[in-house]
Formats: C-alpha cells, sequence, structure tokens
C-alpha cells in the first residue's frame, strides 16, 4: 500500500491473476470520481486508463498482459476536474494459464500431471479436486504430484503458475483416477514349512495377486490369482525369510499398490536335548543341536503344577532354583520372530532327595543318643555326622530313619542328616546341636566359715554354666547358685546336719539331679553366758547355756594380765588362780568334731584390786604419824586405819601415802588397809602391827658441873625407856647415852663460851633417831677457862615450827 506524502490517500492490491489486477483505496473528501492508470513498465505504448465514480472504492484492471509490472496511479479528482489527491504503485500480474498435457495415478494416494513451463512462472500450483474435497500443492516444474488422495477416486485436476505478483487462474482441468489400495497383508507361520497370508478386502479391487519367495533369493517363487482375501503357502523351508508380496486390480486389470511383507517360517525342534544335572547347586544345564531359523530358545521343566523356564539365544541354558526331591520333564521349544517350534519330546530328571526333616534327638537313656527323622522322596538310604565339641565325628549309614550313637556328658553334639540317591547327596539341612547334661561335680569339700556358713568348693566340670548346691537340713532347704565352682551356705543353724548336694547345669543341657549327696554337720552352737560367780579370792566360776547335743566347751579370761582358760563338757567351768587387779573379758566357745562355735557374747570381770605390798610407818611428831605404802594393783583409792585401845586413826585417800594423827606415843596399834578399786571391789588387807615411838622426856635442864663438864637433866615418861642425848654447838656436838633408868647424862670436856641445842630423845630398837622431841638452847659462858655459867636461851625455832 502506497500512501501520498501529502494527503493520506492510498491504493491496495487484494488480488492479481495473469490478465487482471484487483485493488481499492479510501473514500476521499471532496472527490466526485477516480482516475486509475496502468502503464506497463517495460511494454512501449501500453497502458490502461479507467474512471471510477465517487461511490466506487474497488476497481479491477483487466486485458493486462501476463507476467508484466504495471506502475498503477490512482487519482481523487473533484466535480471541476481538479486533482484532490494521488498515490502510486508497481505491481506485476501473474504468468499465464499452463496447459495440461497429461495426468495419471501410479499410487493409490497420488496423481502426477504433467504440463508445458509458463514464462515467468517461478512455482506452481496443483489442484485435485473430489466433489467438496479440495487438495492443492505446490510445485516448481513439471512433472507435479498431488498426495494425500483417496484410493480408486475420479479427481478434477488443474494447475495455476505463481510469480511473485500473483497467481495466475486455473487451467482447463484434466481427469484422473487413483489406482486401488494395496491389500494390508496379515501373515503368520502356522506351522515350520508353511506361512498364511491374509488381508481384508480392497475398495474396487476385482482381484488380487500374491507371491512367496525365499528373501535370499534361492528357490523358485510361488505366485497365486484370488479373488479370496487368504491363502497358505506350505511346503516351506522351516526357519527361513520370505518376502511376500501382494496387489490388488481392478476390473479393466490395472493393478494397485502393492504391499511386501517379510517373514520368516517358524523353526522345528531342537534334537537331542542333553541334560546334565548340579546336585550341589540345584541345577540343571540343558544342550541340544541348534535348529536353522531360530533366534531363541526356551527350556521348560516341569513337576506337577510347577514350571520352571530359561531363554537363551544360544544352545545351552541353565534351568536355576530346582527343587529337591522332585521328578522334572524337560522340553526345548526354538522361537523365532515367526513363532515357536513345536516342543521336544520331554527328558526325564530326577533332582536329589531333599535334606531330611521332623529331626530328633532324645538321650533314651544315659550315654546313649537315638536321632530319628522322616523318610524323603527319591532317598535311597541316609547318613548322619555327629561331631562333638572336641572335634571328633562319627556317621552312621542306614537305609531305615534312625541311628544310635554313644554320648559323654558335658558334650555338645553337632548332628546333620543327609539323604542319598543317584542324583547325588541332599543339601544341607538344619544342623542340629544337642547338648547333654553336664557331669556331676567332682573334689566335692566343705570348708566352715561359722557355725552357721559353710563354704563348699568342687572341682569344674565339663559342659556346666551354673552349679546348685542344695542342703536339707534342720527342717529346711538352703539353695545357692552361682556359675563360680564355691558356694557360701548362710543361715544355716548351728549344730545340725545337712545332706548337701552339689548339682551342674547348662541352659542347652539342663541339668543331672542324680548327683551323689553328702552328709555334713555345721559347727556347735554359740553358748550363752548366764552367770559369774566368785569363788574365792582368785577363783571365778562361768556358767552358761548349752544348745548343743554334744560339745565340749572351752571358757576364756582374757585380759590385760594374760588369758585363763577352764574347760567343760557340762554348763560350767571354774577358772583358778586369776590375779588381782585385773580386767578380763570372759568368753565361751562351743567345740565338737564338726568344727568350732561363734564366740559368746563377753562378760567382763575384774578381780578385786591387790593389797600393796609394802606399808610404812614413820613418825612424824609425837602425835602424828606418815603411813605410806606401794601401790595396789587396780586400786583407786585405799583406807588405812591405826586401832588401839586407846583410840584409833583413819584415813581415806587416792594417793598411796597418808598422814594420822591423834596418835599416842608408847602405844600398840594394830595396822589395816582396805584396797578399793573403781568399780567398788574392796580387798582387806592385813599387817605388822604397829608400836608408836616413846614419849619425849618433859623438863630437859642443863647444869654446869666441874671440870668442864655438863649435866643434861630430863623426867623420863617410862621407866623401861632408854634416851639419847644430843648438844650441837658451833664448837662440836656432843652424844651420850645414859644406862638404863638414869634421867640424866654427863659431857665432860664441853668447851665454854658456845651457844648449844640440847635434844633428849627415846631411844628406839631400830629405825632412825627420833627427831620431833623438843630442842632448847643454852649458852654456856667461860670463867676463866672453865665452864662458867649455863643460861636458858629458849626453844629452837624449827621446835616452835612444829
Amino acid at each position: 500500500m502506497i500512501f501520498s506524502a501529502n494527503t493520506g490517500f492510498s491504493m491496495s492490491i487484494y488480488d492479481v491473476t495473469s490478465r487482471s489486477i484487483y485493488l481499492g483505496w479510501p473514500k476521499f473528501s471532496g472527490a466526485s470520481s477516480y482516475r486509475v492508470t496502468a502503464t506497463a513498465v517495460n511494454t512501449v505504448g501500453h497502458s490502461l486508463l479507467a474512471h471510477f465514480s465517487d461511490v466506487t472504492l474497488k476497481g479491477t484492471l483487466t486485458s493486462l498482459i501476463p507476467n508484466t509490472i504495471y506502475a498503477i496511479q490512482a487519482e481523487a479528482i473533484d466535480k471541476n476536474g481538479i486533482i484532490l489527491a494521488e498515490t502510486q504503485i508497481m505491481q506485476s500480474t501473474a504468468p499465464d494459464i499452463p496447459v495440461i498435457d497429461r495426468a495419471y495415478s501410479k499410487l493409490s494416494n497420488s496423481i502426477t500431471v504433467e504440463w508445458r513451463a509458463v514464462p515467468g512462472a517461478t512455482s506452481y500450483l496443483l489442484a485435485a479436486q473430489d466433489g467438496d474435497s479440495f487438495i492443492e500443492t505446490v510445485v516448481i516444474n513439471s512433472p507435479g504430484t498431488v498426495m494425500g488422495l483417496k484410493p480408486a477416486t475420479l479427481y478434477r485436476i488443474t494447475v495455476r503458475s505463481i510469480n511473485s505478483g500473483g497467481k495466475s487462474q486455473p487451467s482447463p482441468f484434466r481427469k484422473a483416477k487413483t489406482v486401488l489400495a494395496a491389500p494390508v497383508l496379515s501373515v503368520s507361520s502356522p506351522s515350520c514349512d508353511s506361512i498364511a497370508v491374509s488381508w481384508k478386502a480392497v475398495h474396487m479391487a476385482a482381484g488380487f495377486f500374491v507371491s512367496v519367495m525365499r528373501s535370499d533369493g534361492l528357490g523358485r517363487m510361488l505366485k497365486e490369482n484370488t479373488t479370496n482375501t487368504s491363502l497358505i503357502f506350505a511346503n516351506l523351508d522351516p526357519g527361513t525369510l520370505y518376502t511376500i508380496k501382494a496387489y490388488a486390480w481392478n476390473v479393466n486389470g490395472i493393478p494397485g499398490d502393492d504391499f511386501t511383507y517379510n517373514q520368516r517360517t517358524s523353526p522345528k525342534a531342537p534334537a537331542d536335548v542333553q541334560v546334565a544335572f548340579n546336585s550341589g547347586a540345584l541345577r540343571a544345564v540343558v544342550s541340544w543341536i541348534p535348529t536353522e531359523g531360530a533366534l531363541a530358545y526356551s527350556v521348560t521343566a516341569s513337576s506337577g503344577l510347577l514350571k520352571l523356564k530359561c531363554n537363551t539365544s544360544s544352545a545351552s541354558c541353565m534351568v536355576p532354583s530346582l527343587q529337591c526331591g522332585s521328578e522334572y520333564y524337560v522340553s526345548v521349544t526354538a522361537y523365532n520372530d515367526a513363532g515357536s517350534s513345536k516342543p521336544t519330546d520331554a527328558v526325564s530328571l530326577k533332582t536329589i532327595p531333599c535334606a531330611p526333616v521332623n529331626i530328633s534327638i532324645e538321650e533314651d537313656e544315659p550315654g546313649h543318643l537315638l536321632v530319628s527323622w522322616s523318610s524323603v522322596n527319591f532317598g535311597h538310604y541316609y547318613v548322619v555326622f555327629v561331631k562333638s565339641d572336641d572335634g571328633l565325628e562319627v556317621h552312621c549309614n542306614t537305609s531305615y530313619t534312625q541311628c544310635h550313637f554313644q554320648s559323654d556328658c558335658g558334650f555338645t553334639y553337632f548332628i546333620s542328616v543327609f539323604a542319598y540317591n543317584k542324583a547325588g547327596q541332599s543339601p544341607l539341612g538344619d544342623v542340629f546341636n544337642y547338648t547333654t547334661a553336664p557331669c556331676c561335680p567332682s573334689g566335692f569339700r566343705a570348708v566352715f566359715v561359722s557355725s552357721e556358713t559353710v563354704r563348699v568348693t568342687w572341682a569344674p566340670v565339663r559342659g556346666a554354666e551354673m552349679y546348685a548346691t542344695r542342703a536339707a537340713g534342720g527342717g529346711g532347704v538352703v539353695l545357692c547358685n552361682d556359675t563360680a565352682t564355691a558356694c557360701t551356705l548362710s543361715a544355716l543353724r548351728c549344730d545340725t546336719q545337712y545332706n548337701i548336694t552339689v548339682y551342674s547345669f547348662s541352659e542347652a543341657g539342663g541339668g543331672d539331679t542324680s548327683c551323689a549327696s553328702q552328709y555334713v554337720a555345721t559347727a556347735p552352737c554359740s553358748p550363752e553366758i548366764k552367770n559369774i560367780s566368785k569363788e574365792a579370792l582368785s577363783v571365778i566360776s562361768v556358767h552358761w547355756q548349752s544348745n548343743n547335743e554334744e560339745a565340749t566347751y572351752i571358757v576364756t579370761a582374757r585380759g590385760k594380765a594374760g588369758l585363763w582358760h577352764c574347760t567343760s563338757s557340762g554348763s560350767s567351768c571354774t577358772l583358778f588362780n586369776l590375779p588381782c587387779g585385773s580386767a578380763f573379758s570372759v568368753s565361751a566357745i562351743a567345740r565338737s568334731p564338726a568344727g568350732q562355735s561363734l564366740p559368746s557374747y563377753s562378760v567382763p570381770l575384774e578381780t578385786a584390786p591387790c593389797c600393796p605390798n609394802d606399808l610404812i610407818l614413820t613418825p612424824v611428831t609425837q602425835s602424828v604419824t606418815n603411813i605410806s605404802w606401794s601401790v595396789g594393783m587396780g586400786a583407786q583409792t585405799y583406807v588405812t586405819t591405826l586401832e588401839s585401845p586407846k583410840g584409833q586413826a583413819k584415813c581415806h585417800t587416792p594417793q598411796n601415802y597418808c598422814l594420822l594423827g591423834c596418835i599416842t606415843c608408847g602405844t600398840n596399834y594394830t595396822v589395816s588397809l582396805k584396797a578399793i578399786s573403781e568399780t567398788g571391789l574392796t580387798s582387806s588387807c592385813t599387817y605388822q602391827g604397829y608400836s608408836s615411838s616413846a614419849c619425849c622426856p618433859s623438863r630437859v635442864k642443863l647444869y654446869r658441873l666441874g671440870n668442864n663438864s655438863i649435866r643434861v637433866y630430863w623426867r623420863a615418861s617410862g621407866e623401861t625407856i632408854n634416851y639419847n642425848t644430843d648438844l650441837h654447838g658451833s664448837k662440836g656436838n656432843f652424844t651420850c647415852t645414859p644406862s638404863s633408868g638414869l634421867s640424866h647424862c654427863d659431857i665432860t670436856a664441853i668447851p665454854c663460851g658456845d651457844v648449844y641445842t640440847v635434844v633428849v630423845s627415846p631411844v628406839t630398837d631400830k629405825g632412825p633417831k627420833l627427831t620431833f622431841c623438843p630442842k632448847k638452847i643454852y649458852s654456856v659462858t667461860c670463867s676463866g677457862s672453865s665452864v662458867g655459867m649455863v643460861i636458858y636461851r629458849g626453844k629452837s625455832n624449827a621446835e616452835q615450827h612444829i
């Protein structure tokens, strides 16, 4: 479409033929008419002018030259003849109309057309019309073929030439009819030497032609003309590829499309079928001689309703998963794309027997195993293998269904049963293990732990996983289970006889409850001390309660001083020579041939404290005496007593000495001491009598005598007392002892001019001199070289202190 540059007026071409151009334009405002001019570009003097009214917007230019380019100009003109607008385009006419020379059909779905070439045509449009059916196709040149037609149908055929400008008008038509359709064959090989061909009826067919020939060209061709729709060709070669060709012909004898099909005859059955049975793998290898034309083979092994198949393209095949104890009938069938051969004659195959089942193992008596089983199909005889866990193996060969074997306690036997026939050995069935009861424990030994506990030990035995110890006695049963070879039986009754049995068990073999037992008596019961009595100073009697039938009792007093024992078969015994002042723990045990009881509960025992071995009385003053003693074992306090008709002096002290006052001088005393323990036990101790010291003299005076002598005078306290006089001064010490009965004593050659301390003391038979009598001080002056005056100075400080 070309537009005017100034007015927007345009023109369009909507169809072109060999001699016509169809064009149109829009209405232009103010135009009363339109003028169209077509001028041939390459042809001199050939132009065409056409006028159209203002209501005409389409026009046709005719009588044009085919295959020619025209310059076409359209003008819009007003009523005054003034050109309001104009536009111009270039357009070529289509080539000239072709002329068909011939139209014919070689195939049932096409017609081939031949025509003379048209100058300027770049392609051609072929059209075939059958009533309302219209099929077109574009080709480059002649001849051209219209495809997609219906068989045996009459068509009107036209041709139009085409260039860039458009298409020419259709050529004058020619009539042509398509040939018959080819019969569609259905081919099969019903047997190894025949081929069956069938087809459906073909429209407008008067008869059919069918031929069969080997595809390799060998042999002769078989041909048939028929008005039927099926044929069978026999006496063909098995397993051979044949080419089948067929076509239909009409009443004029014109053949239609042909149909070619390649078909192979089915193969012959294989020959010389062989079966090799593998008993270990339960499979069979089937082999045969290959047959001509077979592409594959199928082996069928049938046993009742069970069918096993094996497919292969070679001349052998393995049939797996055969069942034991079965008879199979084996046949082979050959296959190719045509079908299958007949199965070969069946070959019988008997497999190995199945493993025996319902195997039972029992120990009909100790040491003998009976193995039995159910019979199996095709089982000619049986072999039973029995292997113990120590590696020893025995077997039994029989045609029956049971075998006997010897067995030992505590062993595990692995038992397998096989069936045999000509094909071989049955598969391995279940391997049974049978464990015999473990042996009874040996080396039984009982060791007493206490009167209520017994430890039982034994040697381990084969096959035992656990041991059970049973002790029956005393109206009860005590059980002990353990995996160890020892068991401690506790909570037994003392002084009781038990029947002890040790059994061995295993999870697999159970236990032997016939093991021998042994009688064991427990140790005596512990005695109970009821009383301890003191028979004498160092004699103790112990009494207890006995619950044992026959036992000897041993009582022990245990302390820091040592051990003391007494023995009795009754209910008491006496301990002698127990030391004083000692603490003991007294216990008792019972002893019998079965053992020794636990000790009884201990009872404390304390003996009276010991009397001090040494006791010393020492006068301190005339009325005070110091008494001391050695320590008495076990004593905590002491009570000392001095007693005379004139009175008593007593002292209670925890010390080992005591001062006793109010002592009368010159008096005989009885001396006693009580040693008292912490718990109040007392020992009364008696010692030798004690005489208090003689009384000190009174009125002691000092007189001067002649010849430098001094007389000491006193008043005696008793007629039978002797005295001793001591003078102590710085110039010397002087002593005199008068004759018995005198109350004075003279000291000669005493130095004068000194101060003397004078003491007059009673003389004792033993012991030290008394020092507690009064001491008086005198000055002895000199008169020249002789003793002068004797002057009393008083008592000494020591005396005053006392």
